[in-house]
């Protein structure tokens, strides 16, 4: 990991340390997004371990300060959904720049990293391509049982659905390996045999 790298991800981290929600997780506490980014890291660590310096980056701060945006300051409908995701990602990447100008990140990469968290060109861009899939893949690993035990399973379907459109093949083969309980595991088969 380079100097820069290690510097980038510890401002990151601290800023998400931040987080006033928290998560337990093998009995320890974290602020929420700060235990979501390292997550991410681990995630494309483990599926893609040759990543591009730049995708290192947005991994780790595709969330970053999301509490300051919360969900419910906009609509709660889907055009307010809408609306939130679009205006976060314009909040991830100005935070992302302004640590990555403090840490001496060149203009070309910081303009990646930015290019990234606006999940510009899915399914066209390789690296676009690549953090969608780890997104999806810490969804189901780690949020998708919560979320599917408060919602009715047509709903659940639906965003599983919807979650694997986003994914590349090698995206499902991973997605498929996961540890997943045999509930989650049910869900996922009947909704990608829809």
């Amino acid at each position: 990991m380079s100097g820069k790298l290690q510097a980038a991800f510890q401002l990151f981290d601290a800023a998400n340390q931040q987080d006033p929600n928290t998560e337990i997780f093998q009995g320890k506490t974290y602020p929420k997004e700060l235990l979501y980014a390292l997550r991410m890291t681990e995630q494309l660590n483990t599926f893609a371990p040759n990543a591009s310096e730049a995708l290192q980056l947005t991994a780790r701060c595709q969330h970053i300060c999301r509490w300051e945006i919360p969900r419910d300051s906009f609509e709660m409908n889907r055009e307010g959904y809408l609306r939130w995701r679009q205006e976060l990602k314009k909040f991830h990447a100005d935070k992302a720049e302004s640590i990555l100008e403090k840490v001496g990140y060149s203009e070309e990469t910081i303009t990646k990293v930015r290019f990234l968290l606006e999940k510009k060109q899915l399914k066209k861009n390789e690296d676009t391509q690549t953090l969608e899939d780890v997104i999806c893949l810490v969804f189901l690993a780690y949020y998708f049982e919560p979320f599917a035990n408060k919602h009715p399973e047509e709903k659940t379907i639906d965003i599983l659905q919807k979650t694997w459109r986003k994914m590349s093949d090698k995206g499902h083969k991973a997605a498929l390996q996961l540890p997943l309980s045999k509930n989650a595991l049910e869900l996922v088969t009947k909704a990608i045999s829809n």
